[in-house]
């Protein structure tokens, strides 16, 4: 049985994401933002801020997972303030019936510490950093996400979510009946996924235009950054035939579980790797992406004007 797809668009999500990323500093390296963007956000934080958001960083990654439910069950309309108030005026007892069919498993009492710990932080980031957020990055996603509607009609749930993206494939499974799609910026070029009881909320990243049409852009140079250690072209000849996991790829490589987790993230990131979604069971597989290979030529003839 397949599953229905939602195209969601908020800043709700940017807000999320981004104060993700700045707190937690995960994937950064990978992220077209990079480390530079870390060091600008907190030249512009005062100290005290900085000192306020410090603790986040301990806390467990998987509270995101309850915050991006939240977002993606809030009341239509919501921006970040109307959602932050709607996390401030909810008794635990709401906050926990609003994503408890997603989350079985969670307690009031996480819910309450999570609630409580992050509605404080997540206010000070949209007021010091989320509302200098260029408006262009609203329009990119809105943009973006109207274009995903349309085309859903067209391709379908799973030749939908593999293009958006660029590889993510989330085959009909048993008890997954909702996959919800968000557009993002500040995580590009990353995708990430959250899994629950019978649903996934899934992020996928949207270009933006170039500042320097002189310059490679950044899609080439991901290409050829991923293209350019040779321990990455033999893992890409390995999985040409049938999707590999993690392990196998280790064994072939010789490599340690973190080395070959680099070596998948940069031919990911660079669209030349499917990763197969296993169930609600959270294993991956991954193999060759041949649109990517093609994308590679089209970027390269079109940048150097063959």
């Amino acid at each position: 049985m397949s599953y229905q797809v939602k195209i969601d668009v908020s800043p709700i999500y940017e807000m999320l994401n981004s104060f993700m990323v700045y707190v937690t500093k995960k994937w950064i390296q990978h992220l077209d933002i990079g480390p530079e963007w870390i060091l600008d956000v907190e030249g512009k934080l005062s100290s005290n801020v900085k000192a306020a958001l410090a603790p986040a960083a301990a806390w467990p990654f998987d509270d995101f997972d309850v915050l991006f439910a939240w977002a993606a069950y809030r009341d239509c309309g919501q921006e970040n303030e109307d959602f932050l108030g709607m996390l401030a005026d909810s008794t635990p007892e709401q906050s926990l019936a609003r994503i408890s069919a997603l989350m079985p498993h969670i307690t009031i009492e996480e819910t309450t510490r999570i609630c409580s710990s992050y509605l404080p932080l997540l206010r000070l980031w949209n007021e010091h950093y989320c509302q200098d957020i260029s408006q262009d990055y609203r329009c990119w996603i809105e943009e973006d996400a109207e274009e995903k509607r349309i085309l859903l009609d067209k391709m379908g749930p799973e030749l939908l979510v593999e293009y958006a993206t660029a590889g993510v494939i989330v085959e009909p499974t048993p008890g997954v009946k909702e996959v919800i799609l968000f557009p993002t910026v500040h995580n590009r070029p990353i995708n990430m996924y959250n899994f629950y009881e019978g649903a996934m909320i899934m992020q996928y990243p949207i270009d933006v235009p170039e500042e320097d049409e002189d310059q490679p852009p950044t899609c080439l140079l991901r290409f050829t950054h991923a293209l350019s250690d040779p321990e990455r072209l033999r893992l890409l000849r390995y999985v040409s035939g049938e999707p590999r996991s993690l392990a196998e790829m280790c064994e072939m490589l010789g490599k340690d579980e973190d080395t070959v987790k680099d070596q998948v993230m940069a031919l990911r990131i660079a669209g030349l790797l499917r990763t197969h979604l296993l169930g609600s069971n959270r294993k991956e597989k991954y193999s060759i992406r041949p649109d990517g290979v093609s994308e590679l030529n089209m970027f390269l003839e079109s940048y150097i004007r063959i």
